[in-house]
């Protein structure tokens, strides 16, 4: 199952996944330098992917590229601290739809794959991410 569709099932099942108790998945996505890189070449893809450009126009990038990093740790179970806004606040006036979505899912399952880290690994973090589809969507 392609992840795009691996996270909405997720997201649209049920309630939201409780945050990890042990850093077991951050271990598996190779820490804070691997989560850094590709979230890096993430955050690129999607700069560069016309479905979703322009929601990141006047944006600044450095602290987006900061916070979306200590994002991705913090939701794997590692040691950083998110210090941005909630999902939800953040996304609110953007009227992002399903495929805006998938377009951003596809462009990390693409990052992480560049990356090397494994399919079963990308999976369990986006299930982890999954239940922010409701704060991130409009519907």
């Amino acid at each position: 199952m392609r992840a795009a569709a691996l996270l909405m099932t997720l997201a649209l099942a049920g309630p939201a996944l409780a945050q990890p108790t042990d850093d077991s998945l951050y271990q598996a996505l190779g820490g804070r330098e691997r989560i850094a890189r590709f979230t890096d070449d993430f955050y690129d893809r999607m700069l560069a992917d016309a479905r979703i450009a322009r929601f990141f126009d006047g944006i600044n990038q450095a602290y987006l590229k900061r916070v979306l990093g200590d994002y991705l740790c913090m939701t794997a179970g590692g040691p950083c601290v998110y210090d941005g806004e909630t999902m939800r606040n953040s996304h609110a006036h953007l009227g992002l739809k399903r495929e805006h979505f998938n377009a951003l899912v596809e462009n990390l399952q693409d990052a992480m794959d560049a990356a090397g880290v494994p399919f079963a690994t990308q999976n369990q973090l986006l299930a982890r991410l999954a239940p922010f589809y409701r704060d991130i969507v409009t519907r």
